[in-house]
């Protein structure tokens, strides 16, 4: 299977990786100086070994044979010298690999905790247009290529340069003409590596770009498996996955294909290298003085042959690592291009502060009072007031669109006053949901404004609106955690008792105790041990305990049984006696005794009243209840 390639290695790689090196050098820097010592300690013991041959050979082996009384204590002391040196190379290799674990590990978890961080920051928006698989292969593809990077490519290319650097200086020292010859070699073996790498770097890329792709569909399939059961969608699904799985293997083959050979391609053209070098070097040795070279010995050459070996090593070494590095710096532009993400942007100034009366005024207090009020600190600093909060929300002609091309909501006006019951019905799609999406600010709007309790919501700290907000929603989600634990989510300083009186509240205490554990069962899978009215029920109570002053409602019966229902419907009534509610409802019967009914048709609001007028006005709400009782 053949596919035109659109994926390019990633822009800007150098500032790539000099931001990567300063987030390694700005978090381990004492410990990446000391392996730099170790990693030049170990070139250069390495390097003083390879000069001694020919010290070992001119000074020692010859002049030995030669000798008719050998003296070997010289030879005795120059090897115990080399000894010596080669141990500290040992120690220092050892010392710099296991500094290495720490480093790679320590900055894997920085990686992990900035990413978590920034994705707590982030909007909702993000989480809308983004696949949650693909996400998921930041924090486990991406961070790998990055430890492989980090742990192995840079030691390795720094070792390879101190390497080819301090080999360069040697081969000069014992012949010009040879390393010559040798960078000539070396120039060709760039020149197809060159080549090569364009063509693997590209494949590696896209090799990151598809394993993102196919995570995000598996994590897709996994979640959605009885639709796929029930629609019997089975081999259609095996094929789009064959899809995607074909393409990935196609990059990962190709960019394989082109990496490794690399690595054969580079060690023939050393070996070539090696042979022109021994029979250059090897005329120069015996004919040294007639090209004028000066004399050439048969030990500087078995020396320089294996600085040649080792000269060559680093450099395909290098051309090696930069595929690992290009695919690093691939997950890396991902991960930064994460990192460097807009933060939900918060102006707001007015906050939420536990209160009591003193005189007949508010006053913040720092003990929970039940009592909750906006400390409004004025922009001209000069004074504080404090406004109780009630849950009075009001829509003042809003348009709302999630783009600007692409408007939802158009002219929306309403009111709610503390303690009333406001629903929302409509067709799909008509901006039900939108519209509690706009107070809570998971989104905000175009035009208009939104107050509460007379405050502009832009001027209200996004943290401390929504803590004055309870939500339910039709999708509950329950996290990996005890029933306790998923109600106190609500608020977590809650007591045992509080919690205890919330899923009471829910009409949740009966069948929690029926659990294998009780209220410390471990739910798992999003609740997938319970029905979906037991994790409705839980999610009341999750709101109960947060004993906000508003709440929204979103379909939250639409799919249980009647039964069910009832409990739900009771456990929802007592949750919002004296409470701000917006309830969107498909089934009509759980919303006639709302305060207020709004009809939304296409963004606008159509028809607004209770239910006998709506009814009289025999208009879009009337056609919905006869439909629904047909």
């Amino acid at each position: 299977m053949k596919r035109k390639m659109k994926m390019q290695p990633p822009k800007n790689a150098g500032k790539l990786l000099k931001r990567l090196l300063g987030l390694l050098m700005k978090h381990y820097g004492v410990a990446m100086v000391i392996v730099a010592i170790c990693i030049i300690i170990n070139a250069l013991a390495s390097v003083q070994g390879t000069m001694f041959m020919q010290v070992l050979i001119d000074d020692f082996i010859l002049p030995l044979m030669e000798s008719q009384q050998p003296d070997y204590e010289p030879l005795l002391r120059e090897i115990i010298r080399v000894a010596i040196f080669y141990g500290l190379g040992v120690i220092a290799s050892y010392a710099y690999h296991r500094i290495m674990v720490n480093v790679t590990q320590g900055m894997l978890k920085v990686f992990r905790d900035e990413m978590f961080r920034k994705m707590e920051q982030l909007p909702i928006k993000y989480f809308d247009t983004k696949a949650h698989g693909d996400i998921m292969s930041m924090y486990t593809n991406d961070t790998d290529t990055l430890r492989q990077m980090i742990s192995q490519a840079i030691p390795q290319l720094f070792s390879s340069i101190i390497t080819v650097i301090s080999t360069t200086v040697c081969m000069l020292i014992l012949n010009v003409p040879l390393t010559i010859l040798t960078f000539v070699m070396v120039g060709v073996m760039l020149f197809f590596s060159g080549i090569i790498g364009k063509n693997s770097s590209k494949y590696f890329v896209a090799q990151q770009k598809d394993i993102g792709s196919l995570n995000g569909y598996i994590e897709e399939m996994m979640e959605g498996q009885k639709v796929v059961k029930v629609f019997c969608h089975e081999d259609a699904n095996m094929q789009e996955f064959n899809r995607r799985n074909d393409q990935l293997f196609d990059s990962a083959y190709r960019a394989n294909q082109y990496a490794n050979s690399m690595g054969p391609v580079n060690a023939q053209i050393g070996n070539i290298s090696y042979v022109l070098c021994a029979i250059v070097g090897g005329l120069l040795a015996i004919a040294g003085e007639l090209f004028g070279f000066g004399s050439f010995t048969l030990g500087g050459l078995a020396s320089f042959l294996n600085f040649n070996k080792s000269f060559n090593m680093p450099i395909n070494q290098i051309s090696m690592q930069m595929n690992s590095i290009i695919m690093a710096l691939a997950g890396a532009e991902r991960i930064f291009n994460l990192l460097d993400e807009e933060p939900e942007a918060d102006e707001g100034y007015v906050t939420l502060v536990n209160a009591k009366r003193e005189n007949g005024k508010l006053v913040p207090c720092k003990e929970r009072t039940g009592l909750w009020a906006w400390e409004h600190k004025h922009q001209n600093g000069e004074e504080t007031t404090y406004v109780e909060l009630k849950g009075d929300v009001v829509f003042d002609e809003v348009d709302f669109g999630y783009s600007d091309e692409k408007m939802v909501l158009h002219n929306v006006s309403l009111f709610a006053q503390p303690g009333q019951k406001i629903a929302f019905v409509g067709s799909t799609g008509a901006g039900k949901t939108t519209i509690t999406n706009l107070i809570n600010r998971f989104y905000d709007i175009q035009d208009g404004k939104i107050r509460y309790d007379g405050i502009n919501v832009n001027k209200i700290k996004k943290a401390d609106l929504r803590r004055s907000l309870g939500i339910v929603l039709q999708d509950t989600h329950l996290f990996t955690m005890s029933v306790r634990e998923n109600i106190r989510y609500g608020r977590l300083d809650a007591t045992d008792e509080e919690v205890i009186a919330a899923a009471k509240l829910a009409n949740a205490d009966g069948f929690i105790r029926r659990l294998p554990q009780g209220y410390d069962t471990i739910l798992t899978g999003d609740g997938a041990n319970l029905s979906q009215g037991q994790r409705q029920l839980l999610a009341i109570a999750r709101a109960a305990i947060a004993d906000p002053p508003v709440l929204i409602l979103d379909e939250a019966t639409s799919s249980i049984d009647t039964r069910t229902e009832r409990l739900v419907q009771d456990g929802m009534d007592k949750l919002m006696k004296g409470r701000t509610t917006f309830v969107i409802a498909h089934r009509l019967s759980t919303i006639q005794n709302s305060d207020c009914i709004m009809v939304l048709e296409q963004g606008r609001i159509i028809e607004r009243g209770n239910h006998e007028e709506l009814l009289e006005a025999k208009g879009k709400y009337y056609q919905l209840h006869a439909g629904a009782h047909a």
